[in-house]
């Protein structure tokens, strides 16, 4: 196989043993798999040595999210193709597939957007659409910013895969209230830097996230566990401006 037609899976990883063996179940028959650890405790290391894995480290320090390791690990990769594969994310067959068939082509972008269907209360999504992640992309020259929730900088043209039903992530993590309150406050945290609101932002960002999770995503769809997420999502920007001002007021 020529070197443009190989990929490299890169995992970024933080004591990611719960569905670690699942992921690097679903991703051995790629080129090459790079976990950048972040100085686990657990088994993570372990179960990565035991599947095969390039292992680099990056500090954890007192980072709070992956963002600031993801260029380092892209760049620990060997390939041209890079693909970001989160510790709980299962890569389909049809996705791998059409990845393979898509570098084949003359034509093709320097990154893609991925569908990716989440979890929610032991079910996954039903959205009318998926959630699409900028994961896709040539090693060379990217770089990811190191702030929570960031896209990387392609070098080039960025489009959406165009792909079967069948071939996306599938995202494992259910989080529990607790948990998603607790990473809530995390992310909101890490948001405060970047991003500038005014007091009417405390009215329509909640309401509109509501109105877009609800209604045009489709989560009505979900029963009660859909007007649960989309209530959820509003409270996140309700969360997410109150600090903005909050950092405003106390200088």
């Amino acid at each position: 196989m020529s070197e443009d037609n190989k990929i490299s899976v890169i995992i970024n990883t933080y004591n990611a043993e719960q569905h670690l063996r699942k992921v690097l179940d679903s991703v051995k028959d790629f080129d090459e798999v790079v976990v950048c650890d972040m100085e686990s405790t657990d088994h993570t290391l372990e179960i990565a040595k035991e599947y095969g894995c390039k292992i680099v480290t990056f500090p954890k320090e007192n980072h709070t999210c992956c963002e600031p390791a993801r260029t380092f690990a892209i760049q620990s990769a060997s390939n041209k193709w890079a693909f970001v594969v989160d510790a709980d994310e299962i890569v389909t067959p049809e996705l791998r597939e059409e990845l393979y068939e898509l570098i084949q082509q003359p034509n093709c972008a320097a990154g893609y957007y991925i569908p990716r269907q989440n979890m929610f209360m032991s079910m996954f999504v039903r959205d009318f659409h998926y959630d699409y992640q900028l994961r896709f992309l040539v090693r060379e020259g990217t770089e990811w910013p190191p702030y929570i929730h960031s896209l990387p900088k392609v070098p080039g043209r960025v489009e959406k895969l165009k792909a079967r039903k069948e071939a996306r992530l599938l995202h494992l993590m259910d989080e529990t209230m607790h948990e998603y309150i607790t990473k809530m406050n995390i992310y909101t945290d890490n948001e405060t830097d970047k991003k500038q609101y005014g007091t009417m932002a405390l009215f329509w960002r909640p309401v509109w996230r509501f109105f877009k999770s609800y209604v045009m995503d489709g989560s009505f769809r979900m029963g009660t566990r859909g007007l649960i997420r989309s209530l959820m999502a509003a409270q996140y920007q309700f969360i997410l401006v109150s600090k903005i001002i909050e950092k405003r007021y106390r200088g």
